[in-house]
């Protein structure tokens, strides 16, 4: 594929991607005993520690089940004391992950960083239920495959899991560098078509389309509203939310097309900050939540955000009971990262890349186009 800017197509290069199994491998999880835990027991260790993976009686079902070893022997007894150096492993028993795609389509690929197509409902990383099925694990899986010694590309920024379209991988050490570099400076239009255009902007800029609620009155919005993380129940690290002690966030909004019957908008939106959920808090804070979303409320705040008694019940491997309230990684809103324009991290070329929209986020106008053409 031709790196020009004026390739906005993006053909698709080639559709990859492998069934998930049933059941994952389990995983292990090892600890070293410090000495500010030395003299502690092994259940006081694992429920203080490791507190946000499951509830004390979610330890102790583990702790029983054999699942843990001290120095490579299983240990029942919750009530054995520790010593300095002992080297812990949880072993997590293998478990069926929730429904996920697989396939993933190529829109752009040379020997520094290849680009996706990611589906909504995919997770990038492992975390949570999601330790197997992930792009990660599809790319792991595609370089198994091919039979290369390099190491296999990494994802250098995240879409959430609802969101689909372009996902940046890195193939090189430089290129994960660069570009890690790039999405930590944040976000913005490069305005010049050459090598120059680095000191006129910055290096990347990402586009996405959405279907937002209600009908938006201003052409153009652009929403400056800091974004923080506070505590919520089933979010480990906190959820984010709209909040005045937060960080700064910049998304730039675009109405491109009103449905007053069905009170929605279709937005175009640059981000020139890369903050967690950044378009579907800022779209809710001004009032227009995207289109289905389970989480975000008018506000930039969580639909459910009263107080949630704390739940000591676990699942069958010991975690904790999935909340009632939402949670993040829901899906049903609809959010696409349509297209990105970067500086090559190893050429300086100016690379535009356009994901095909899903139908829901096509205007009347390409929606036309599209059934004309079948």
């Amino acid at each position: 594929m031709s790196s020009s800017a004026e390739n906005e197509g993006s053909p698709i290069l080639e559709t990859f991607g492998v069934k998930w199994p049933d059941f994952n491998g389990g995983l292990t999880y090892a600890d070293t005993v410090k000495p500010n835990t030395s003299g502690c027991t092994l259940i006081s260790f694992y429920s203080t520690k490791h507190s946000t993976s499951a509830p004390f009686q979610g330890w102790l079902q583990r702790i029983q089940n054999g699942q843990i070893t001290i120095d490579g022997q299983i240990e029942t007894n919750p009530d054995t004391i520790l010593r300095e150096g002992s080297e812990l492993v949880y072993h997590r028993i293998p478990w069926k992950e929730p429904d996920a795609p697989y396939l993933l389509d190529v829109l752009y690929e040379d020997n520094h960083l290849v680009a996706l197509n990611k589906p909504s409902g995919l997770q990038v990383l492992p975390g949570g239920l999601f330790q197997q099925r992930t792009v990660l694990t599809q790319l792991q899986w595609r370089g198994g495959k091919s039979g290369d010694q390099e190491p296999h590309p990494v994802p250098v920024h995240r879409l959430g899991r609802g969101t689909s379209g372009i996902l940046l991988c890195a193939k090189s050490k430089l290129a994960k560098t660069r570009l890690s570099a790039y999405f930590a400076d944040g976000t913005a239009v490069v305005r010049e078509k050459n090598t120059n255009a680095e000191r006129n902007g910055r290096k990347i800029s990402k586009f996405y389309m959405a279907l937002a609620t209600g009908v938006i009155d201003k052409d153009e919005v652009v929403i400056s509203q800091p974004i923080g993380a506070v505590r919520y129940a089933g979010v480990a690290k906190g959820l984010y939310m709209a909040s005045s002690s937060g960080k700064p966030a910049l998304s730039k909004v675009k109405v491109l097309e009103r449905d007053v019957q069905r009170n929605r908008s279709l937005v175009q939106v640059e981000i020139q900050s890369g903050r967690p959920h950044q378009i579907r808090i800022h779209l809710s804070f001004i009032g227009h939540p995207l289109a289905g979303d389970p989480l975000y409320a008018s506000g930039g705040v969580p639909i459910s955000f009263d107080s949630e008694p704390v739940d000591d019940s676990h699942e069958k491997d010991g975690g904790y009971q999935r909340p009632m309230r939402p949670l993040p990684g829901d899906c049903g809103y609809f959010l696409h990262a349509h297209q990105l324009v970067l500086l090559h991290p190893t050429t300086n070329e100016v690379i535009q890349i356009t994901a095909p929209l899903p139908y829901m986020l096509q205007s009347q106008e390409e929606a036309c186009k599209v059934k004309q053409t079948q």
